[in-house]
């Protein structure tokens, strides 16, 4: 499969994180493709990935308020936007079928692995700044689109999370996010950042929250 066209930043930093195959490719995702992933542990990675979205929809309005320009705010906020409105209510909804109420699924306690992510995130905004938060940012958003590309048309017991993720609304959000990530280093550092030592701070940046995101991934293989 020829990699998503999520802009310029993408592929580079992509080629910087030596754990980005071992996250977009996890067993946990190929249980997905086949279909045979235990669903306790399916509902265990929803609860946990609910509380993670949580913080994620805080660190995009955070984006919102580090924000240089209209366009960078319009961006954020559209993030924003699909976290709050359309991704956590799909988690809502799946595990209202299994019988886990709002309720419940709100006060899911958070699993050590969970903690290190969205703090790592967050502090990356407080303490960096758009640019940090990014490419803190960006693991996420973008290897949930490749590999929802990847995944499309597998079918099965998990068709609902793969479709989510290959369709048109959330691949046209990775390219959104990817033309914001591109634009805001062409601003900030100018059309040669790739050359300056910034560059791989960033880059450092994005490997290492694509190290948390396989995190993520075995805590749900790992199971409750």
């Amino acid at each position: 499969m020829s990699l998503p066209d999520y802009g310029q930043a993408f592929p580079r930093w992509r080629a910087k994180a030596p754990a980005w195959e071992a996250y977009t490719h996890h067993a946990f995702v190929e249980g997905l493709r086949r279909g045979d992933l235990p669903r306790t542990h399916y509902l265990h990675y929803l609860r946990q990935d609910y509380i993670f979205l949580m913080h994620f929809a805080r660190a995009w309005a955070l984006a919102a308020a580090k924000a240089d320009t209209l366009a960078e705010m319009q961006a954020a906020s559209a993030t924003l936007q699909a976290l709050v409105h359309e991704e956590m209510p799909l988690h809502i909804q799946i595990c209202a079928r299994e019988g886990i109420d709002a309720a419940s699924l709100a006060a899911t306690v958070e699993s050590p692995g969970n903690l290190a992510y969205t703090r790592y995130v967050l502090e990356a905004g407080y303490s960096g700044d758009f640019l940090d938060l990014m490419a803190a940012l960006a693991p996420c958003v973008l290897g949930y689109g490749e590999v929802g590309a990847r995944l499309a048309g597998s079918g099965g017991a998990y068709a609902e999370w793969i479709d989510t993720y290959a369709g048109d609304a959330y691949q046209t959000l990775c390219r959104d996010v990817g033309a914001l990530i591109d634009s805001a280093l062409l601003h900030r550092l100018g059309p040669d950042w790739h050359s300056l030592p910034r560059a791989e701070q960033l880059a450092q940046r994005f490997a290492t929250a694509t190290r948390l995101e396989v995190g993520f991934w075995q805590m749900g293989l790992d199971g409750p």
